[in-house]
This record gives C-alpha cells, sequence and structure tokens, in this order.
C-alpha cells in the first residue's frame, strides 16, 4: 500500500501486541481495535516541521486544449533527414499542420471544453512564475489530531448541501464530464509518454494526465486515452504501443513544462514531436532499446505492454471511447543528484523543485 505524499519512509517498527483503542461495536460492546501508530511516532521529524500554512494554490497542470498551443502547430514543420536510431528523429510528411490545427481548433471551440480558449491571454493575467519557492514539507494541518476527530479546523462551519449529478443525463455533453473531472480530481501525474511505430520510422511523445502507480511487485502503471484501439482511429501513442507493446514514460519537470505541454499538438501521424519540443531523446535504454527516453527528465521508466482494454461510449452506443493500457516498469532511470545511496527515493526539491 502507498505511503502518504509527504512523509518520508522510515524503517518498519514492529506493532505492540496491544490495542491502541477500543471501538463501539452496534450492541453497546466494546472491541479492540489494532491500528498503525500515528504518523508522528512513525516519522519523528513531523513535530520539527513548520506549521501547515493554509492557502489557496491550485495545482499547476498542462493544458491538454489544443487551441493553447495553435501558434506552435502553425509555424510547426518537420525536416528531413536520416533516421538512426542515436539521432532525434525528423520525419517528412506533407500534411498541413496549421491546417490540422484549425480544424481541431474549431473542434474544441463547438465542444467547449477548453475552459481557457484564448489561453495565451488568460495566462498574461496570471502571475509570473515564483521561481523562489520550492518544495518543502510541513505538518498536517492539525498535528494533534487523533482518532475520532473528524474533520479538522479547515473544514467550514457550516457547508453547503451536495448536489447530485448524472454523468449520462439527457442532454449532457461528455465534454461535461471531462471537465468536471479534470477540475476536480487534482492534482493529478502526468505521463509523458514515449513511443516508436513498429517499423521504426515514426516517433511520438505526448503528455497523458490519466496516469497512476498501480503496483510495485511488479512496478505497474496505468495510462487512459480516449479513444478507440483501433489502428486506422487510435491515438499515435496508443497504436505505437500497441504495435511495439513498448514505451517510455518520462516525469514532467518545471524546467521543461512548456516543452512538454507543445507535444500535446495534433500532429498528422509520421511527425515527431521531438521536433516540436527541442527535447533530448535519449537511446539508451536497456530493455526497451527501440525507444527514447526524455533526457531532461529527473525520473524516467522504461516499460512494456501487460495487457490493454477499451471502453464502449454510453452518449454513442457502438462506438468506442476510451482505452486503457497496463504498462510494467521494467527499468528506472534516475538523475544522480537525485536519488539517494540505496537508490530508493528521489529528492523532491532535486526531481520537483
Amino acid at each position: 500500500m502507498g505511503k502518504p505524499t509527504g512523509i518520508e519512509p522510515q524503517p518498519r517498527r514492529e506493532m505492540p501486541n496491544r490495542p491502541l483503542f477500543r471501538c463501539p461495536l452496534p450492541d453497546g460492546k466494546r472491541a479492540p481495535l489494532h491500528l498503525p501508530l500515528l504518523s508522528r511516532q512513525l516519522h519523528p521529524t513531523h513535530a520539527s516541521r513548520p506549521a501547515y500554512k493554509s492557502r489557496f494554490s491550485p495545482p499547476w497542470q498542462l493544458p491538454r486544449s489544443p487551441i493553447a498551443i495553435t501558434a506552435t502547430r502553425e509555424t510547426y514543420s518537420t525536416s528531413s533527414q536520416t533516421v538512426s536510431p542515436s539521432k532525434p528523429r525528423s520525419i517528412t510528411t506533407h500534411s498541413n499542420p496549421k491546417m490540422a490545427a484549425e480544424r481541431s481548433a474549431n473542434f474544441e471551440a463547438e465542444l467547449k471544453r477548453n475552459p481557457h480558449p484564448d489561453f495565451k491571454k488568460t495566462e498574461a493575467s496570471r502571475p509570473p512564475f515564483d521561481t523562489t519557492s520550492s518544495f518543502r514539507y510541513t505538518q498536517t494541518p492539525s498535528p494533534s489530531w487523533t482518532f475520532g476527530g473528524g474533520a479538522n479546523q479547515l473544514a467550514p462551519s457550516s457547508a453547503p448541501a451536495h448536489i447530485s449529478i448524472d454523468p449520462h443525463a439527457d442532454g449532457r455533453l461528455s465534454s461535461s464530464n471531462y471537465k468536471l473531472l479534470i477540475s476536480a480530481v487534482i492534482p493529478r501525474p502526468m505521463a509523458f509518454l514515449s513511443t516508436r511505430s513498429e517499423d521504426g520510422t515514426t516517433t511520438n511523445l505526448a503528455p497523458f494526465s490519466y496516469f497512476q502507480m498501480i503496483g510495485h511487485d511488479p512496478p505497474l502503471f496505468v495510462i487512459g486515452f480516449t479513444g478507440p484501439a483501433d489502428a486506422t482511429r487510435a491515438k499515435d501513442s496508443v497504436r505505437n504501443l500497441l504495435s511495439t507493446r513498448e514505451c517510455v514514460i518520462n516525469i514532467i519537470g518545471e524546467d521543461f513544462i512548456e516543452a512538454a505541454n507543445s507535444t500535446s499538438i495534433n500532429a498528422p501521424y509520421g511527425s515527431s514531436e521531438w521536433d516540436v519540443s527541442g527535447l533530448t531523446p535519449l537511446y539508451d535504454c536497456e530493455t526497451v532499446p527501440r525507444v527514447a527516453r526524455v533526457g531532461e527528465a529527473v525520473f524516467s521508466i522504461e516499460g512494456k505492454l501487460e495487457s490493454f482494454r477499451e471502453f464502449d461510449s454510453k452518449a454513442t452506443p457502438g462506438k468506442k471511447s476510451g482505452t486503457m493500457v497496463i504498462i510494467e516498469g521494467t527499468r528506472f532511470w534516475a538523475r544522480e543528484d537525485s536519488i539517494n545511496e540505496e537508490r530508493n527515493l528521489i529528492d523532491p526539491k532535486v526531481g520537483f523543485p
């Protein structure tokens, strides 16, 4: 079971064979309930940390809408050069990225899925990025909380009522579910996925926010894609992954967030997002040598396809609306200055400054 975020692992301590407290049963009797020791007992450093500071600070998200990067698409072009495993791939294409961008923009405008149609205008209204801010540990909002204490002091004294939302209500667009979920399920990790076509002529690099770690023995990861697995209609990443069963999952850092975002471009199949982003492809993977990892990423995971599944749309019966893949991690890559001697911890101040 995963450890709570923000709490560094400590050597395991054996539980004393005694109940910590008793909980009431329906008949009024009390039975012993063995629970893990409190986090402040497992982690002595907790009390030495600064107090939790309550403030509204929404996590950054990579804008997934193609509208946010229309300018990048308009100037995008591929170059022709010899492809070799040791060099970045640039694939010649006769498609028009500008026209593709315009079609995507019109489609998005009709759906109204993007809350910021003019993202650059929205971004300009925000304060500059704070380079002085860094990762730090703090205490929980209520370090003195005890079992049975309920919500802490951050909870409103009089919470408004909840409303029920049917995701498939008459007249409700599936894009409304998308907007609701990406605004509610936060923060979400991002899989910066690198893949390569079966014939080796095409590479793909793209971010996906439907991503999570689901196991460690073996290391397992899940990625969700909108759309089918059919090779004629699938996303480029899905098409490559299902044909080769190989990929690299790179973890995005703030030092190349703009470059990562640029790969959201809806480029024609055969075009390379490596050219768009300017990031460095490294062909030194040990278990998936055909696929490149992102040189700028502090942490990357070589992976092989374990299984996949398609899902039927409820908004459009007969249509495949989603594909889920399970990836088994086969090799980890960590930058030397980010990993400890035991090679089991990444320093968040290095990996996620």
